[in-house]
């Protein structure tokens, strides 16, 4: 069975009917606890494309597995990677990853800009895809995704790792929010410390001896060589990442959208400021004001986003550099990765709440076990491409002279702002299609 998407469709339907598997087939429900299995053949076969940084602990997390092929266009990476796993091939260019004929999956870890080709590309053969955050560089990249993913039905889960954290706080603040402890929500403030490297722009650059740097700038315009915009510091220039808020936007923007059941914002404005000598024009300062339609009886919400070292009014009290501020009418719960606290109004009480989510296996070996089982990850495509689109579209305000949108969603445009739509599909450098 070398067909990946037979191979799969037989695993998950042998699951839904309750039926017994061939020998060769097995997987591990309770990752903590379970044996490990007797066989390669009972492990998915899996491909890494970014073997550093994020990528390297992407690797590590579904290390259980058989990693057959290996990809990064820094050799000298790569080479680290294999020598982990020295039975992986190894590549320079992703689409060489394709042309193995017995993957199961394949995890995307590379810069923003290089998301949506190899993820689109895993999707369309079937493949089950594990892709870092933010899930694309824009919008438009962001409905294709979430399109194939519904067309494929494979399994996906966007490197999202705080969704499915070990102390699962994010999980016990949706249950208290969900539960109404603090009343309904109609206000929340969000806001990241830290702010953007500045860097440089060049005329003239040569990327050094084992960077296959025409690989590495893929659909993104192309520019002479520079480590100012190269390895993590891509981040920071519109071609290549989205700065602070399309780094650390999914990570904290996921527990209201989840918490209070979030679709797509109706509006969105955004200002900001540079403050920085470099080149790079992502702002050090930004704020992002959502505003978000009323879902049955749960109220109209009110978001804002900070990042740099603007915070809301009375923020310092609570003492925390990145947090999440519920305002309920009855409270308030101020919460962050790992610790969450309730401020209740006088005469409230708060009340115990039972937890009622699961806990997770964790991000990848959950979503493992659902390439294995057919069962849901919780922070799959369709969810991530809506998070990451919730994201970038504070990005598209900015960009589009700090102005404010009226998101008509079914049409993928600014009603109000016909000038905003270069920024919500962008156009790819010769040679590369989506």
């Amino acid at each position: 069975m070398n067909d990946p998407l037979s191979r799969r469709k037989f695993l998950q339907a042998a699951v839904a009917a309750g039926t017994a598997l061939p020998a060769g087939f097995c997987w591990n429900v309770e990752p903590s606890t379970a044996a490990p299995a007797a066989s390669p053949n009972e492990k998915l076969n899996l491909a890494v494309i970014g073997v550093a940084a994020r990528g390297a602990a992407n690797l590590h997390g579904v290390s259980s597995e058989n990693i057959v092929a290996l990809c990064d266009i820094d050799a000298a990476r790569l080479g680290t990677a294999a020598e982990q796993f020295p039975q992986a091939k190894t590549y320079a260019d992703f689409r060489r990853v394709f042309d193995h004929t017995n993957l199961d999956g394949v995890v995307v870890s590379t810069p923003d800009h290089m998301h949506a080709i190899p993820c689109a590309t895993a999707l369309r053969a079937g493949l089950a895809v594990y892709c870092e955050k933010p899930l694309v560089h824009s919008v438009h990249e962001a409905r294709v995704i979430s399109r194939l993913t519904a067309e494929s039905g494979a399994a996906t889960q966007m490197g999202n790792q705080i969704h499915n954290h070990p102390q699962a706080n994010y999980r016990r603040v949706v249950e208290i929010i969900q539960a109404g402890v603090i009343g309904p929500v109609e206000r929340v403030h969000v806001w990241k410390g830290g702010g953007v490297q500045p860097c440089q722009r060049v005329a003239l650059g040569s990327p050094p001896a084992g960077i296959s740097y025409d690989l590495w700038t893929g659909p993104a315009p192309f520019r002479p060589f520079h480590e100012s915009h190269f390895h993590f510091k891509w981040r920071y220039w519109w071609d290549f990442g989205g700065g602070q808020l399309a780094d650390f936007g999914c990570h904290y923007l996921d527990l209201p959208l989840w918490a209070l059941e979030l679709e797509l914002p109706q509006t969105i404005a955004a200002t900001g400021e540079k403050g920085h000598d470099g080149d790079n024009d992502c702002p050090n300062h930004m704020r992002v004001e959502y505003t978000f339609a009323a879902r049955g009886d749960k109220p109209p919400v009110h978001l804002t986003w900070y990042h740099g070292d603007w915070k809301p009014e009375g923020a310092d009290v609570y003492n925390k550099g990145s947090a999440v501020l519920f305002e309920g009418t009855e409270g308030k719960l101020l919460a962050d990765y790992t610790t969450r606290k309730l401020f209740m109004q006088t005469g409230r009480e708060a009340r115990a709440v039972e937890p009622t989510i699961p806990d997770s296996p964790g991000h990848h070996r959950e979503w493992i076990e659902a390439v294995k089982t057919g069962a849901p990850t919780t922070c799959n495509f369709e969810y991530g491409a809506k998070l990451t689109e919730t994201v970038l579209l504070g990005n598209v305000s900015y960009r589009a002279g700090q102005q404010r949108l009226e998101w008509d969603a079914p049409q993928m445009r600014a009603a109000n702002l016909p000038e905003a739509d270069r920024f919500i599909r962008r156009e790819y450098r010769d040679g590369w299609t989506l």
